[in-house]
């Protein structure tokens, strides 16, 4: 070699030394968010988190997507009646019913490489139908009272009453039988305490999604990996690491430390705590705030001796300024609600009563009801009983902590105590208003779907208890016969104007009656790294990892 092609040669290399070394593509990313899921099994007890988790290991049948139409996640066709998988007919006792056939999409598996089949539904089915096991929504499957195995794809499930969401699988997701269904055999009451989903998280065989659990730290984290069955697109991302962190102020300060890249909005920063960090961290991050069907309201024990009378329940809506706290704490970007429905809902009333901030109206109604002012300011009935009530929320939460505080001190101005106390969410959740432990008043939120009948947190029937394992929303306990009809009616009303005078009805009574306390529709704070694209809020039920596969690194 001549000493020109050496010098020549090594110049080259020492070039190649300096040049700044290619971007490794990012293949992992890892998600702050607020609460830790009580239970990891699909189908027992409805929760965010669980929600949030699952969405990247599991697949339903259908769900609404991010423009809030219905959609087919794992069926082939979304049932109808104009192409006859849907089918109206009697029921054997000759009542209108209705037959609804999915078809799973071919390929689908379980992460150990079995099919996902019509037995899984099946098993579902079966486990769902029987109240000792404590499944939800029971209305689901108090009515669909046959199934029918097809093929080993294809089911079709017969229901003793027609609705206009025939169509929507809802809660209902297979289960994957050859784990699950001896257990469940075994005992069915104590099944969701054995189920292999808590007990054996990380087995693959439970996981149908793009993602499947790998590793678990209780309270702490869930760590997902690519799923090497699913045969759907490749998600780009290798590892998902959701950390949940339960106090707000130190989720930030994760994500500043770099510990985190994002924070869920579903489950994460308060909208002004949000609003705060954008201001400070100006486009370091990016921040969406999504409106959406995210009801914060205060659950109400009716059975407390105080809050079992309306006049009550209503003084302490009176007495609560909601226009000053939403305007003051979360910049206004957080309406009023006077019912459940939100105005984004097809079916929100907008004339429906208002209560407006009225702290004399407020008294009267205590005078009424019988709590006169005591010597310390706090009202007393006839018997000497101070108006105390007990207040809880998700502890760690600084939004709901701070608008405890607030809500505290405006209350005392109408002579009612508020005894704060507050249990980490999976607490709450799990044991605590799901068994009906709580005494009070309990601060959180519904998430609901697009015009979703709200049939098993104000019906009768869904009251959890034990008889039927706990299973049911109503965990405050009311009880309206009037309200019990509609929620049980307005979903067997096809027509949509027809619909409408019902809901019309419901949100009347609600706003009346109050069983809860409505304060306001909130907005998410989803705050992603630059360099992430394709996640899509839906600001309803049906969370964004449902559609995680198309995540992307940039």
């Amino acid at each position: 070699m001549s000493m020109r092609h050496q010098v020549l040669c090594y110049a080259a290399l020492l070039l190649a030394a300096a040049a700044p070394a290619a971007a490794q593509p990012r293949d992992a990313l890892t998600i702050g968010i607020t609460q830790y899921p009580s239970t990891f099994h699909p189908n027992i007890e409805n929760m965010a988190a669980k929600s949030y988790v699952l969405g990247f290991a599991r697949r339903p049948l259908t769900a609404y997507g991010a423009d809030w139409r219905l959609t087919c996640l794992t069926c082939e066709t979304l049932p109808s009646l104009e192409n006859g998988l849907a089918v109206r007919e009697t029921t054997p006792d000759g009542k209108p019913g209705i037959r609804v056939t999915y078809r799973l999409r071919e390929g689908l598996r379980w992460g150990d490489g079995t099919p996902v089949s019509a037995e899984d539904l099946r098993f579902a089915w079966e486990a769902g139908r029987d109240a000792a096991t404590g499944f939800g929504p029971a209305e689901y499957y108090r009515s669909a009272y046959e199934l029918i195995v097809e093929d080993p794809r294809t089911v079709t499930i017969r229901f003793d009453r027609v609705t206009f969401e025939y169509a929507s699988a809802g809660d209902f997701q297979p289960l994957p039988a050859h784990i699950e269904r001896t257990r469940w055999q075994a005992d069915p009451r104590a099944y969701r305490t054995r189920t292999a989903y808590d007990t054996e998280t990380t087995n693959p065989a439970l996981w149908n999604g793009p993602f499947r659990i790998t590793a678990v730290q209780p309270g702490a984290s869930v760590t997902l990996e690519r799923n090497p069955t699913w045969n759907g697109a490749t998600p780009q991302f290798r590892r998902i690491t959701i950390r949940t962190v339960e106090n707000t102020p130190a989720l930030e300060a994760q994500l500043l430390a770099g510990q985190v890249d994002m924070v869920a909005g579903e489950l994460g920063l308060p909208i002004e705590q949000a609003i705060a960090l954008e201001r400070r961290t100006g486009n370091r991050f990016r921040f969406l705030y999504q409106p959406g069907l995210i009801y914060e309201h205060m659950d109400v024990r009716h059975d407390h001796p105080a809050l079992s009378d309306r006049r009550v329940r209503q003084a302490l809506l009176l007495a609560t300024d909601r226009a000053q706290i939403t305007e003051r704490l979360f910049a206004g970007r957080q309406p009023v609600a006077h019912s459940s429905v939100n105005p984004l809902d097809p079916m929100h009333d907008p004339d429906v009563r208002q209560w407006p901030f009225d702290l004399a109206r407020a008294r009267a109604l205590l005078d009424e009801a019988g709590w006169t002012p005591g010597p310390d300011g706090i009202r007393r009935n006839a018997s000497g009983d101070r108006l105390s009530i007990e207040f809880m929320t998700t502890a760690g939460n600084r939004s709901r902590e701070a608008v405890q505080q607030v809500l505290q001190g405006m209350w005392r101005q109408a002579g009612i105590d508020a005894r704060i106390r507050n249990e980490p969410p999976r607490v709450l959740f799990a044991e605590t208003l799901s068994r009906r432990r709580f005494q009070g008043l309990a601060l959180f939120a519904w998430i609901s779907a697009p015009e979703s009948v709200p049939r098993s947190a104000l019906n009768s029937d869904d009251i959890p208890r034990e008889a039927t394992n706990w299973s049911g929303q109503n965990y405050g306990g009311y009880r309206n016969p009037e309200m019990d009809v509609l929620t049980q009616t307005i979903p067997e009303q096809l027509d949509p104007a027809e619909r409408r005078v019902m809901w019309r009805r419901l949100q009347a009574i609600y706003a009346e009656d109050l069983p809860a306390i409505p304060l306001w529709f909130r907005a998410d704070a989803h705050v992603w790294p630059q360099w992430l694209e394709g996640v899509r809020p839906t600001g309803h039920l049906n969370v964004s990892t449902l559609w995680a596969e198309e995540w992307r690194a940039r």
